[in-house]
């Protein structure tokens, strides 16, 4: 039979323990799982690690494994006599067999013939959500296609939606965990878990700072200089804003509470920031007016430069 290099596969050492062959598999898994992965041979890396990592996170196929020791990948290697009865009754040859198929027949030879219970794969997809969603709480789908074994033991895609609630202040980064949406278990095993990796999608409108927002508030000159009452969005709605006379640029307006909620129900701030926006093509009036003003103000807003 051809050996496979699984320990390689995973990127782990052959004294790896089981918890760092787990989170090897975890990574590599979600870096070429198909519905992630853009490289064209990404299916295949997936079926090569979790092949892998079915032996290597099973006790008696890691020993079998392990007893064939070191070699480079594809070396016709012979299994120990042994081997024999677990896979047959005996003069069968192995030059054509695949490895995880010995492996699991000795493995469920020293288990008298009956195969154990295997739990199924631990999955995670992002989900991308918005501001909207975390202010509020809400739904949304997550799709994806997932690798199921048919009748007769061949390997296939399926496509999957589940239905997920995202909780009123989720943050960016957050997994929620769907137990037993998982990959499929094997011999009356459970099914694994689907882990749903939250995005956060950026807004057009507001920057995001912990659970604070920010946002640009446009003012006129006459408004910064004079005052005035503007209306403000919200995640919440509009509201008012007064801005007093006088009101410089960069100068920040706080909202109390109207920022992102957090999961303990605290609630966040909202700020506006003031910019001064001019008229990029002031109509003959506007300019008439402007000039009236240069000649009849005395301010000097470069003073200290003098």
């Amino acid at each position: 039979m051809k050996f496979k290099d699984y320990y390689s596969a995973l990127g782990v050492e052959r004294t790896a323990s089981t918890a760092e062959i787990k989170q090897a598999y975890r990574k590599l898994a979600h870096k070429y799982h198909p519905d992630v992965s853009k490289d064209p041979a990404g299916e295949e890396k997936f079926k090569e690690i979790a092949e892998a990592y079915s032996t290597l996170k099973d006790t008696e196929k890691r020993a079998a494994y392990d007893q064939l020791g070191s070699h480079q990948p594809g070396e016709n290697v012979e299994p120990p006599p042994a081997w024999q009865q677990g896979f047959s009754d005996g003069g069968t040859s192995f030059g054509d067999v695949d490895m995880a198929d010995i492996l699991a027949a000795f493995a469920a030879s020293r288990q008298g013939g009956r195969p154990r219970p295997s739990r199924g794969e631990d999955y995670e997809v992002n989900t991308p959500i918005t501001l909207e969603q975390i202010y509020e709480g809400g739904e949304t789908d997550v799709r994806l296609s997932m690798p199921e074994y048919d009748e007769h033991g061949k390997l296939h895609r399926v496509p999957r939606t589940f239905r997920v609630r995202i909780p009123k202040g989720a943050e960016d980064g957050q997994r929620l965990r769907l137990s037993g949406k998982g990959g499929q278990g094997s011999d009356g095993g459970k099914h694994g878990d689907l882990y749903v990796m939250m995005k956060l999608i950026p807004h057009p409108l507001y920057r995001v700072t912990g659970k604070d927002l920010y946002f640009d508030l446009p003012l006129t000159p006459w408004e910064a200089v004079l005052g005035a009452v503007v209306q403000v969005p919200t995640l919440g709605g509009k509201v008012e804003l007064n801005v007093p006379a006088g009101t410089a640029a960069n100068r920040q307006f706080r909202l109390a509470k109207r920022g992102l909620p957090s999961a303990g129900g605290e609630q966040g701030n909202l700020y506006a920031v003031v910019r001064i926006e001019v008229p990029k093509t002031p109509t003959a009036r506007e300019r008439e007016l402007f000039e009236q003003l240069a000649a009849e103000s005395a301010f000097d807003p470069r003073q200290h430069l003098h």
